[in-house]
């Protein structure tokens, strides 16, 4: 008997757990529902795209339809019916199912501000969460000169710069006294508020607006220390929610997000939740790699392939990677936990180095600027391996002294298993396996391997990897 496999969204968790059933076959037919019009597409390429540096084409995910899996877009679910196990859509639509999986998201927080209606945003006042979104601020920044980001998180400073790269003046509005307080301490925000000074974004914090107006010519943002500040586009980025309405009106446990168990089940043993609307172990991530990995798990779970596969969170390494910008930052930002700290600053080049080392292990760290040991320190991160003795070459990319080599400088003297790709956990002996299957491009090893496909920070190093390889095949040829 056929196994009917309903997924409510198709974003960047729905459309890879389709892709992961359907690459392990089986009796079964998905279908996956998605409330946007669009096809699936990297939510995480979206400032680069507001950058200008790629086109919508780019950050459009490949997606699996066809044998076996019914996508339909701009069907949005309405209800879930438990009891008679079918989901309805705001079309009338009635689909049954046998195993649900709820990818809904999350959606932007709209702060309370005075002259500012969830329910109806003025024309000029934007989020920045959908390909919609983007659509719209590209459309008001074609004829704007001025942008204000209300809100200094990782989205909002990507938007930011995006914005600035087409030659916009920016400001970033937090209410914080420093920028991307969950990720960096005092210093590096600092450091990353004088790049983006020099990127043209200019920031104000420590002080929340307190008022909105906004019309046909522009918005007026009014800040609690007396000033308003004004422009032709205000874009939103104060977090988000995960989008839990279905469930909770379906009866299932929620608190922040949708309450899952180690399988990534809800409180109906048929029904899981992945993605950004879940929450497993107290915790709701918003970010794609464990998304990624909650979808592998689920795929596993509902093919047989692994029954009792369980989902195990791995540490979380933030990256921000824009024209002028490369920021790395990892573990608790806040001083003072146990172990030794050190640090490293120049404030003429805007780097700036912070680790945090208990019992021989990295347990944080902030990367601002250029660092070539930066993907050593990932590794160490993620991987729990022992730090070397000299510390400097962590600290500086190089080693001093008589001190463990600092970051390989070539793909040769990169170990197979180093994790090149973060976001999908693709390693360095994956692509060069992947290139002896026959992959001969770096589009063909992306296609076979995903490598690149998430955040696309990696994606020069796995240029570099294909490059490497090539030439060493051209030296065997001409030996």
């Amino acid at each position: 008997m056929t196994e009917r496999v309903v997924i409510v969204g198709n974003g960047m968790a729905g459309a890879r757990l389709a892709s992961e059933l359907l690459a392990r076959g089986g009796d079964r037919k998905v279908t996956v529902l998605g409330a946007e019009p669009h096809r699936a597409y990297n939510r995480i390429m979206l400032s680069t795209l507001l950058a200008g540096k790629v086109d919508e084409s780019d950050v459009e995910l490949t997606e699996a339809a066809g044998q076996g899996v019914d996508l339909r877009t701009g069907a949005t679910v309405t209800a879930i019916d438990r009891a008679g196990r079918r989901v309805r859509t705001d079309d009338g639509d009635q689909i049954d199912y046998d195993h649900l999986v709820l990818a809904t998201g999350s959606r932007p927080v709209v702060p309370p501000l005075p002259g500012l209606d969830p329910a109806a945003l003025p024309e000029r006042v934007v989020p920045f969460r959908t390909l919609a979104d983007c659509r719209r601020i590209l459309t008001l920044a074609a004829r704007a000169r001025r942008a204000l980001v209300l809100g200094g998180g990782l989205l909002g400073l990507e938007a930011a710069r995006g914005l600035a790269a087409r030659g916009l003046e920016v400001g970033v509005v937090h209410p914080v006294p420093h920028l991307m307080e969950r990720q960096l301490d005092p210093t590096g925000a600092a450091m990353l508020a004088g790049t983006l000074a020099g990127l043209g974004v200019m920031t104000h914090l420590a002080v929340p607006a307190t008022g909105l107006a906004a019309d046909a010519d522009g918005v007026r943002l009014d800040l609690a220390d007396g000033r308003s500040l004004t422009a032709d586009l205000l874009v939103l980025s104060c977090g988000v929610r995960p989008d839990t309405a279905l469930a909770a009106a379906a009866g299932l446990a929620v608190r922040r997000g949708v309450v899952v168990d180690d399988r990534l089940r809800t409180s109906d043993r048929r029904i899981s939740a992945i993605g950004d609307c879940a929450e497993h172990d107290g915790t709701s991530t918003g970010l794609v790699t464990p998304a990624w990995a909650q979808a592998r798990v689920v795929a596993q779970v509902l093919s047989g392939a692994d029954p009792l596969a369980r989902y195990r969170p791995r540490p979380v390494v933030t990256r921000l990677k824009a024209a002028g910008i490369d920021l790395a930052a990892m573990g608790d930002p806040a001083p003072g936990g146990p172990g030794e700290e050190l640090t490293f600053t120049d404030p003429a080049r805007g780097t700036y180095a912070r680790l945090r080392i208990h019992d021989e292990r990295l347990t944080g760290a902030i990367l601002l600027g250029d660092n070539p040991a930066v993907g050593t320190v990932i590794q160490l991160f993620d991987r729990g391996q022992p730090v070397p003795a000299d510390r400097r070459s962590l600290l500086l990319g190089r080693a001093l002294g008589t001190g463990v080599p600092a970051a390989a400088a070539s793909p040769a003297l990169m170990p197979d298993a180093a994790t090149v790709c973060q976001c999908n956990t693709v390693s360095k002996g994956a692509l060069v396996s992947c290139w002896r299957s026959g992959a001969r491009t770096v589009d063909a090893v992306v296609a076979a391997t995903r490598a690149g496909t998430g955040c696309g920070s990696c994606r020069d190093a796995v240029a570099g990897i294909v490059d490497w390889l090539r030439e060493a095949d051209s030296v065997e040829v001409t030996r």
